[in-house]
């Protein structure tokens, strides 16, 4: 009789296990594929903030670059306004007192004229007042063209040099004998030049070949 109460209640503890096993299968199964799911989502989202950092990364480097592409030209710009400006007011400096000294020329100009005018021979002590005009007009040449001088006024009389278009101008040209072609051989107005850049060309004529 004892025997087979143990055989009954084996045979029913063994159902009930037969009937909670697959509920609680499920159960897991369940936890375990709710827990995949809330992890999934979770991956997505960081991968996208990822991307997001790398784009926002990349849009700022390139205005980074931008900028300071603009940064170099500008500072460029600027440096060559600096320039610019240096060499204008250098320019001014020099070249300031051009309109000045062209005014003078003309003066300096009558001068020679008038001096040339002079008959040599009739400059002599039996002329005294004719002499003495004569030696002012030396004096007053002379002191001019040390005033020219001393502001880099230099005086162009190129007889016998090679014709320079940038330094002479040529009214005429003819043969001369024992002159090359392309020399002055006549200077009917001298010229100037204003700190190494010629203020007025000399006027010549050019010998050319016969």
């Amino acid at each position: 009789m004892a025997n087979l109460c143990i055989r009954s209640f084996t045979l029913g503890a063994l159902r009930n296990v037969a009937r909670a096993s697959p509920r609680r299968l499920c159960t897991a199964t369940q936890q375990k594929n709710g827990h995949s799911s809330e992890e999934a989502p979770t991956e997505k989202a960081e991968q996208s903030a990822t991307e997001k950092v790398l784009a926002e990364k990349t849009q700022l480097e390139e205005q980074l670059k931008e900028m300071t592409d603009k940064y170099k030209r500008a500072l460029a710009d600027t440096e060559n306004l600096r320039t610019r400006s240096q060499r204008m007011v250098q320019d001014a400096k020099l070249y300031g007192i051009q309109g000045f000294c062209e005014d003078l020329l003309e003066v300096a100009d009558i001068l020679e004229k008038a001096k040339e005018s002079v008959p040599k021979e009739e400059v002599t002590s039996r002329n005294p007042h004719l002499k003495n005009l004569y030696d002012g007009l030396v004096m007053t040449e002379v002191q001019i063209q040390k005033v020219f001088t001393k502001h880099n006024l230099v005086k162009l009389n190129p007889y016998g040099h090679k014709f320079d278009p940038y330094e002479h101008e040529a009214l005429f040209h003819a043969p001369a004998e024992g002159k090359e072609p392309g020399t002055v051989t006549a200077v009917t107005k001298v010229g100037y030049k204003l700190h190494g850049r010629t203020l007025r060309p000399a006027l010549v004529g050019v010998a050319k070949a016969s």
